[in-house]
């Protein structure tokens, strides 16, 4: 069969990177070793000599596995490419026979028999699998340095030093320090992990001009993603650009951990290896590699669905739920991934004009229709409750003590469209961020709060301050309503306009609300308008111009008789 036949002749030594957790790390060499490959083994300087003699102890029984001098190891830096180059060196004169190798850490999990990466690497054994893509062309850095990871100058450790190495490149930036590449040499970036034909390996390890690319990738910025990846191209025959290990990185640039509850997405995967099992994941631990029995499967890695899901973990975590704000992660201002979760819908004036016009409208659609939630007696829930959803107090002081937080916070727990009234009485410190927010629906009808003071009992003089406040007021909210930062829909009618044509107005504002009617056989009960044109024509003749009725001029009075005709 071609699958015995396809596994023959290849040889796979590993190289195992470990500096922590070296129980694992000896889990993993096992499993290796027990599958037939040959292990070399390099551990941290940095680890404790306990843990050290512990993970020997633990491998005695094995002993063909190596272990490379060692040497202390700092992200970013060459020693990582020196600890490779080492354990190579050392896994390639102890068994000459090998055909692979491949690089792993001592988190990284085979998810498959290693008879099936032999099997598989069988089917083109001229074949080098390392992530190489050309820095020039695809930008490869997470927070980081792209092309200038080759043009500066980095003997800083980052992590260490990270002021002086932050202040080290603006200095080279700023007097445009640019290193020269070796001759014949183009940069490439990609995974640290790689299985590498013993071809290319011996080729890159003694290559004549080793030296001269040791010197200059000591000075790079995380040769361990660059250095082979770069050689590779000077000495491979054929290169997969894919690392066989699956292994992903959240917006920091760090690798994601791996959990029990990550095993039926990772076996849908089919890679090889998987980076970075935490080490309490014993269900992972135990059940991967997978067992099986018979020929060596050859299918090709599919990482895709999972890839989509980190990638979807990413940008949940970057911009968080729309309209959640909580204070483990409160977002910028503008910055925010929605302002708030759901469509809702704002009635300006339409309460003026329409006394009982909540309770007409709950009646027609199917949404939670609130009074004015931001008045400022109290917070008029739907059926003036004391509780609103979501245990949400109506006491207007603590509603006013986090306006926003009370209004996304509403409309995130209802299962249903939320509907308010507003008025210019009301506390208008959300103007701006419902006009900024896609998800607001807003229908305004100018001057409409003019219509209770007919019925109030206030002198004159009374009448013309609160209107004076109350225009004042809706002069600056419709302000920001015609600025050209709105994002929300916005419907405004002036008042005279809307009393030519409420039922049509109506209509087409309902329309965009859930179950609407396709038609009104009847309109709520309006205010008595008797005495609205003496009002203003006294309020302009008293020096206050009313501004936000109509044209300017006076309501006929024969236009509030059809209009009380109407009803």
């Amino acid at each position: 069969m071609i699958t015995a036949v396809a596994q023959e002749g290849v040889q796979l030594g590993v190289v195992l990177l470990c500096h922590a957790r070296l129980d694992v790390a000896a889990h993993m060499a096992r499993i290796w070793v027990n599958g037939g490959a040959r292990v070399a083994i390099h551990i941290d300087a940095k680890a404790s000599a306990k843990s050290v003699d512990t993970m020997k102890q633990a491998l005695s029984d094995l002993p063909d596995i190596l272990y490379s001098p060692r040497m202390s190891c700092d992200w970013g830096r060459f020693s990582l490419v020196h600890a490779t180059q080492d354990a190579t060196q050392l896994l390639l004169d102890t068994f000459p026979d090998l055909t692979h190798v491949y690089l792993a850490s001592g988190s990284c999990l085979p998810l498959r028999p290693v008879s099936d990466l032999c099997a598989y690497l069988a089917l083109d054994p001229e074949k080098d699998y390392i992530e190489s893509v050309s820095a020039n062309d695809v930008g490869w850095a997470v927070g980081g340095l792209n092309e200038e990871r080759f043009t500066l100058y980095y003997p800083l450790d980052w992590r260490r030093q990270r002021w002086m190495f932050d202040r080290f490149v603006a200095w080279q930036r700023s007097f445009k320090i640019k290193r020269q590449l070796p001759k014949g040499v183009s940069p490439y970036l990609g995974s640290q992990w790689w299985c590498l034909t013993t071809r290319t390996l011996r080729a890159i390890l003694e290559d004549p001009r080793r030296d001269e690319f040791d010197r200059y990738f000591r000075l790079s910025w995380i040769p361990d993603e660059s250095y082979f990846q770069t050689l590779a191209r000077r000495h491979a025959v054929r290169i997969e650009s894919q690392s066989l290990t699956l292994a992903k990185f959240d917006h920091d640039g760090r690798p994601y951990q791996l959990y029990d509850d990550h095993a039926l997405m990772l076996e849908e995967s089919r890679c090889f290896v998987a980076r970075k099992v935490w080490e309490g994941a014993t269900r992972l631990l135990d059940h991967f590699p997978a067992k099986r029995d018979g020929y060596p499967d050859l299918g090709h890695p599919q990482p895709q669905r999972f890839e989509r899901m980190i990638n979807r973990t990413v940008r949940r975590r970057l911009l968080g739920r729309p309209g959640l704000y909580m204070q483990s992660r409160y977002p910028r201002k503008d910055a925010e991934n929605g302002k708030t979760s759901a469509p809702y819908v704002l009635f300006q004036g339409f309460s003026d004009i329409f006394p009982d016009f909540d309770n007409w409208l709950s009646g027609i659609v199917d949404a939670d229709v609130h009074g004015h939630l931001l008045g400022p007696e109290q917070v008029e829930f739907a059926g003036r409750c004391e509780i609103g959803p979501g245990a949400i107090s109506a006491n207007p002081q603590i509603r006013d003590g986090d306006p926003q937080g009370f209004l996304t916070a509403l409309i995130r727990i209802a299962p249903k469209m939320q509907v308010f009234q507003f008025s210019p009485r009301d506390n208008q410190s959300l103007n701006w961020f419902i006009a900024t927010d896609p998800n607001a629906h807003l229908h305004v009808v100018t001057g409409a709060w003019m219509l209770p003071l007919l019925e109030s009992d206030m002198p004159f003089d009374d009448i013309r301050r609160v209107t004076a406040i109350l225009q004042r007021a809706e002069i600056a909210q419709l302000e920001v309503l015609n600025s050209v930062w709105v994002k929300a829909r916005v419907q405004v009618h002036e008042l005279t306009d809307f009393l030519a044509r409420p039922q049509s107005i109506l209509l087409q504002a309902v329309q965009q609300m859930p179950s609407p009617p396709t038609v009104l056989d009847s309109l709520p009960h309006m205010r008595n308008l008797d005495g609205l044109s003496q009002l203003l024509r006294r309020l302009r003749n008293s020096g206050l111009r009313p501004r936000l009725s109509g044209d300017g001029l006076p309501i006929p009075d024969s236009l509030m008789s059809e209009r009380t005709a109407a009803e």
